[in-house]
């Protein structure tokens, strides 16, 4: 079988990170990736893979007649036994030119939960509406990664009866328990073995709520005042004046820790004693609580997507946009890990367990595969 995956771009996010571990572990199709922007960090990892990555260099901003004939052409030569769309935007054009091409075994993927006007653009929110007509007529079948994703998403109007959860799959043999690495990296930033350190991996926007984050850890601060907090994704340097004034209006200069974008993220999972998430919206299926109960490392979560789902029983949920309840969670977590070394090493244990269980790189494998079989859409 022959899959074509049309994606909005291929950059570093959840939804890249996801197509690019099934094109990579999926041995039994054969994976073509269309990106309608450019290659982005993704692309050149298919493509070092062996994965055939085509780009179109579009422009949302000005859509012209050409890029639509330009897919057109390309699916018709290619062929495809089933086209899968990631995100938005692809999922628009993507079904729509797959349609006018011939093609019926079209699936669309949605990553998001909510998409609060304040932080979401209006021409995402404008296509989200469309998308939500024409998911009757276009798509033969809707993936969500996330329950809380096909809540929300039907209540927007997404035909309900083609839609279908996948949870994200991880690597665990990537993103595991490691001394090495914990050693390494919290060399690098001076971070001695008995340093309390936490951290927070996501790019600068509005949607991880980076300022309510600094709030809570003000809070924090009046009960613990020696720990380090690692700032780690894309805008997060010093060069961000709105970050770095916040963070001198909390009094946190002595445990803020800017370390910008990094691509070793096994690393600083490892690094961490405790991860933390403080998104406000649009997170669907976050794969920074994975990737740290991976490694074995307990979540601190904002209840958004399906983050308590991921969490379970092993981390700490609080509601979105509170600061006041984030703090208090955090607080719990390490009043835990001072308090008792041997709960703390189960809780550990039971974090990585838990992924293992639950969202392994072999279930999202099959159940794309039953997916693309039409064992679910007939």
């Amino acid at each position: 079988m022959k899959i074509v995956h049309i994606i909005t771009g291929l950059g570093d996010g959840g939804a890249e990170g996801v197509l690019f571990r099934l094109c990579k572990y999926d041995l039994k199709k054969e994976h073509i990736v269309i990106s309608l922007k450019n290659e982005g960090k993704y692309g050149l990892l298919l493509k070092e893979k062996g994965i055939n990555v085509i780009c179109l260099d579009m422009n949302f901003g000005k859509v012209r007649v050409k890029d639509f004939l330009k897919l057109f052409r390309l699916l018709k030569k290619l062929k495809p036994d089933t086209i899968q769309t990631w995100m938005y935007h692809a999922d628009f054009f993507g079904g729509i030119v797959s349609r006018f091409a011939g093609f019926k075994n079209i699936f669309w993927n949605i990553r998001h939960t909510t998409l609060e006007p304040e932080e979401s653009k209006k021409s995402t929110r404008l296509v989200v509406k469309l998308c939500a007509r024409l998911s009757r007529v276009i798509p033969k079948g809707i993936i969500c990664c996330g329950e809380e994703v096909l809540r929300v998403h039907s209540e927007l109007g997404y035909n309900k009866s083609k839609m279908k959860i996948i949870c994200n799959g991880y690597d665990i043999s990537l993103f595991k328990p490691s001394i090495k690495l914990r050693l390494f990296f919290r060399k690098e930033f001076d971070l001695n073995s008995k340093t309390l350190v936490l951290g927070m991996v996501g790019r600068f926007h509005p949607q991880k709520n980076h300022l309510g984050l600094l709030k809570a850890l003000s809070i924090v601060k009046k009960c613990f005042k020696d720990f380090k907090f690692l700032l780690v994704g894309r805008d997060l340097n010093h060069n961000n004046l709105i970050l770095v004034n916040e963070i001198k209006n909390q009094n946190l200069e002595s445990n803020i820790v800017l370390i910008n974008k990094r691509s070793d993220i096994p690393a600083v999972m490892n690094a961490i004693d405790i991860n933390v998430l403080s998104s406000s919206s649009g997170e669907g299926f976050p794969n920074v609580l994975a990737e740290a109960m991976a490694c074995g490392i307990p979540c601190v979560t904002t209840n958004i997507g399906d983050a308590s789902l991921i969490v379970g029983h092993t981390g700490w949920v609080s509601p979105p946009k509170d600061s006041i309840a984030l703090a208090n969670s955090i607080i719990k977590a390490i009043k835990e890990k001072n308090r008792d070394k041997k709960l703390w090493s189960l809780r550990k244990q039971k974090c990585r367990n838990r992924i293992i269980e639950n969202f392994s790189l072999d279930k999202m494998i099959k159940n794309y595969h039953s997916v693309w079989g039409e064992k679910f859409f007939k």
